[in-house]
């Protein structure tokens, strides 16, 4: 099959095929500083072997039960063996927008709204929203901006919100399962030609905190946590 690369992404590469869809290729790279993994950063900080395969084992996992609930996304099928997923073309909003679900606070939640709350505070599926530009270090935006900017409309956004509020449970209750918790967790959306929302990227480890006791969990560990 054909195909061209449209994209170099920090963790993924990105493929256009000649059937019109499109193919990601998972890497070993991760978001962190100074050697650390970290989700919300905004560079790459580091590399962990094995990360890409653990992260589209994941993302297949949630991907078909999040199918399987009616909720939209880009998910087509993954082949493991190459480290690839397929999926459907979709839009993203304006240059990138990333939608953080939090049931508790932490990293820069905490780190920005220290002075009204204290690490680990129960937080009720908080929604917010940041446009992926590292040089201004992905700035939050709110509905009202989004809509003032033209990037989507009230109804765009109030599906989104719904929609990751809705992934969020069924990603939280599959790690309480495990005895795990998820304290938050990053997804990107994108829509189609009919402006309909979807969910797209990955639902990794990569992408969320989770910890076990209080104790925050590596991506590797959660990785095989997860999967044992």
């Amino acid at each position: 099959m054909a195909e061209q690369l449209i994209y170099t992404g920090k963790t993924k590469d990105v493929y256009k095929l000649d059937n019109g869809n499109v193919k990601l290729v998972f890497k070993d790279d991760c978001t962190g500083k100074d050697g650390k993994f970290d989700p919300g950063e905004n560079s790459v900080g580091l590399q962990i072997e094995g990360v890409g395969d653990v992260n589209l084992r994941m993302s297949i996992y949630f991907f078909e039960k999040i199918n399987k609930e009616g909720i939209p996304t880009h998910y087509i099928s993954a082949n493991l063996d190459d480290t690839t997923m397929e999926v459907k073309p979709a839009k993203v909003f304006g240059n990138g927008l990333e939608v953080i679900c939090r049931t508790r606070a932490v990293g820069s939640f905490y780190r920005r709204y220290q002075e009204y709350c204290t690490p680990g505070d129960i937080l009720d599926f908080y929604v917010e929203t940041t446009f992926k530009n590292d040089e201004l270090g992905d700035p939050l935006v709110t509905k009202d901006g989004l809509i003032a900017l033209d990037v989507m409309t009230a109804q765009q956004y109030d599906s989104i919100k719904e929609e990751t509020r809705a992934i969020t449970k069924i990603v939280a209750d599959e790690m309480q399962n495990r005895g795990l918790e998820l304290y938050d967790i990053k997804f990107e959306f994108g829509y189609d030609e009919d402006g309909n929302v979807m969910l797209i990227d990955e639902i990794a480890s990569g992408n969320m905190r989770v910890y076990k006791d209080g104790e925050y969990i590596e991506p590797m560990t959660l990785s095989e946590l997860f999967f044992a």
